[in-house]
């Protein structure tokens, strides 16, 4: 495995007009996000070098460029707030979630995310674009957004909306029509960010009386050793996995987005290993942490970037701008950056989920809602638990129907079409009183007790056939159900026989005990020797009561 995924030297000049273009979308986008999260701009400068250095050079996905982004800056938001007495510990939490990525991708558990479902991801990301969008709507009429959950948010707008400060009014609308309306043409040049920055921070000169962001400190970061208070540990930890989840969902989503225009394939595990190096420096430093940005990884590949080098490069383009020209970034208003991120809410939000929705599965849409308003109002982690395990149970239920469907009741009077000629024959000789079910597929916990149910006959019969032989998987919860029925059927004096019971079935059912339940010469191979034998049964037990009948008579 080569030290740097993806390191060649056959596409310079692409990676560097594709890092330079990456950065000058990246600068005003890093300064805005460090704003937002209440670290300061230039925490989110540091953070878009930092993980942006480190997610290229040690990551899996080529040509991602990495940074703060929409939903890491909204937790973090919660994170500084949560620890707002003892901001040490804030950025101890970016530390611990660097080392959560790094140990994800250690113990390979990258494919996994890739797992969650759909609507869970539009449901939580249309959320945060919703939150970003609250969170500067007050900054666009030249007012601070007070510290406190949404809600506290959303009751402030009233007042804010109702006294608003007309420069700050006039250079945030001017920056969000600049975002909207520079034409396509232009943004593969000059990025419309960057063009709303600099117009909105030179209008401030002709209108005063807008908020800016004032000093800022300069030069390079002094690092923090990590601050642990035993006494907070439950809500450091989990504050941690917050971090570290969202970033790897974010990160790894806009991986796929980059091997869909690259046609290439990304590292899933050496991604998170990539993204947690990154963060968990930017916290030693006292920035905000990153994830895979969409945006920025698009316009790097369109200008040609491909390889480490342009994410690379564009972090270190943002080094000299941070030691060059920091000093600068005082007069830029804070309704310019709430313009430029009400664009990127919107574009957060899942539009094209929303446009279908009158289409889309119902119980999709639902959890989509769910998650959507449980990230609002209540909190990122349970929105995405929630969901997850709302899908989850969903998923099991329609695989447990299906699984249902695989279950076949075979005897004399029903689906006995199903079995070959000799089959038949064998099933007749035993006059009814055989019954045989054929189940095919995999069965699993969520199938169990309905699998159970199903297989508790009331009718009368003698001889119970379960043929296996097409179950290529079976669970404890659906073995013990085998059981179930073995015992309920043997607790009424009648004779079980099993068939074609694969190895790793038969691992199950003996690990479990099942298979002792039976003789072993009624657990066979084939479906055709066990019906012989219930049919053997049952004429040795007919001939058995004759003798005994003729015998009382005599």
């Amino acid at each position: 495995m080569t030290l740097i995924h993806g390191l060649r030297l056959d596409n310079i000049r692409g990676d560097i007009y594709g890092g330079l273009t990456a950065a000058v979308v990246a600068l005003p986008l890093a300064l805005a996000f460090g704003v937002a999260s209440g670290a300061g701009p230039l925490a989110g400068l540091w953070g878009a070098i930092f993980v942006g250095f480190f997610a290229a050079v040690f990551g899996g996905t080529p040509s991602q460029v990495s940074g703060p982004t929409g939903p890491m800056t909204v937790v973090m938001a919660g994170v500084i707030v949560q620890f707002a007495d003892r901001p040490a510990i804030a950025f101890t939490v970016v530390m611990l979630a660097g080392m959560f990525q790094i140990f994800f991708g250690v113990i390979r558990i990258g494919r996994y995310i890739n797992l969650v479902p759909f609507p869970v991801i539009s449901g939580f990301m249309s959320g945060i674009g919703v939150i970003i969008i609250l969170l500067q709507l007050g900054p666009l009429v030249g007012h601070a957004t007070p510290k406190g959950s949404v809600p506290v948010v959303i009751s402030a707008l009233p007042a804010a909306f109702a006294h608003p400060v007309l420069d700050a009014v006039l250079i945030g609308f001017g920056s969000l029509a600049i975002v909207y309306l520079w034409p396509g043409r232009l943004q593969r040049i000059v990025p419309a960010p960057l063009v709303a920055l600099v117009v909105g921070t030179l209008a401030a000169l002709l209108l005063p009386g807008a908020p800016i962001l004032g000093d800022i400190p300069s030069g390079l970061p002094t690092p923090h050793l990590p601050v642990i208070d035993l006494t907070m540990i439950s809500e450091i930890v989990g504050a941690a996995l917050v971090l570290a989840l969202l970033g790897a969902i974010d990160s790894l989503l806009t991986s796929l987005i980059a091997d869909n225009i690259t046609r290439t394939y990304h590292n899933s595990d050496r991604e998170l290993i990539g993204q947690g190096i990154g963060n968990a420096i930017a916290g030693l430093f006292g920035a905000i942490p990153g994830a895979g940005a969409t945006m920025r990884t698009v316009v790097n590949v369109r200008a040609g970037g491909r390889t480490p080098i342009s994410g690379a490069l564009h972090a270190l383009v943002l080094v000299a701008v941070v030691l060059g020209l920091g000093a600068y970034a005082r007069y830029i208003p804070h309704a310019v950056l709430a313009g430029i991120l009400l664009r990127v809410g919107f574009d957060i939000i899942d539009w094209g989920y929303l446009r279908r929705a009158h289409r889309a599965p119902a119980k999709g849409v639902i959890f989509m809602a769910i998650v959507l308003a449980l990230t609002v109002f209540v909190d990122l982690i349970t929105a995405v638990a929630v969901g997850i395990v709302l899908a989850s149970l969903l998923f099991v239920k329609h695989m447990a129907d299906l699984q249902m469907e695989n279950i076949a009741r075979i005897t004399m009077g029903e689906g006995h079409h199903q079995l070959s000629v000799p089959e038949q024959a064998a099933l007749a000789r035993g006059h009814g009183r055989v019954v045989c079910y054929d189940l095919a597929g995999p069965f699993s916990f969520g199938s169990a007790k309905e699998l159970a149910r199903r297989m508790a006959i009331a009718d009368e019969y003698d001889v119970l056939v379960l043929d296996l032989e097409d179950v290529s998987y079976l669970d404890s919860s659906a073995g013990l159900a085998v059981e179930d029925v073995v015992l309920q059927a043997t607790s009424h004096g009648r004779q079980v026989f099993i068939v074609g019971l694969r190895p790793r079935v038969r691992t199950v059912l003996d690990r479990l005990g099942v298979t002792r339940l039976i003789p072993a010469e009624r657990v066979l191979d084939s479906r055709l020797a066990a019906l012989e034998a219930a049919a053997m049964l049952i004429e040795a037990h007919d001939a058995h009561a004759v003798a005994r009948t003729a015998s009382q008579a005599g």
